[in-house]
């Protein structure tokens, strides 16, 4: 497998509680070429903490530059292309994570690995799910 990107919820279950991330996800990571995190997630995560939604992240949100290297991953690059492209998806859903989400790993070529089934719901064959 070329590369696969994390949902936020797929990070962060890596850093916090990797029980969370069934065989098959695992597995996945581990074949993959490359482990991509998107800068939106970093984000998501410390938006979430701030709000007081998040309160398993709330030890470890100052720490996620760092940690995106844990497991051995790399920050995807958030381009203004891939911001016009989720802009412009053909999608129903408005979370504007979600369609950052999506349009990054489409421009990488990856799966992404989440449990949000929203994925599905983009025109057949844009992008492979994995959870």
């Amino acid at each position: 497998m070329k590369a696969v990107l994390l949902d936020t919820h797929a990070w962060a279950y890596s850093i916090i509680d990797d029980r969370k991330l069934g065989r098959g996800v695992k597995q996945a990571m581990n074949e993959a070429a490359a482990i991509l995190i998107s800068p939106i997630s970093v984000f998501e995560i410390a938006q979430k903490v701030r709000l007081g939604k998040w309160k398993q992240m709330e030890a470890v949100h100052e720490e996620l530059p760092a940690l995106v290297t844990n497991l051995g991953s790399s920050i995807a690059t958030l381009s203004p292309e891939i911001c016009l492209s989720a802009a412009k998806l053909d999608w129903l859903n408005r979370d504007p994570f979600d369609r950052i989400l999506a349009a990054t790993a489409m421009h990488y070529g990856a799966a992404l690995i989440s449990a949000d089934t929203a994925f599905d719901t983009l025109p057949k064959g844009m992008l492979k799910r994995i959870w």
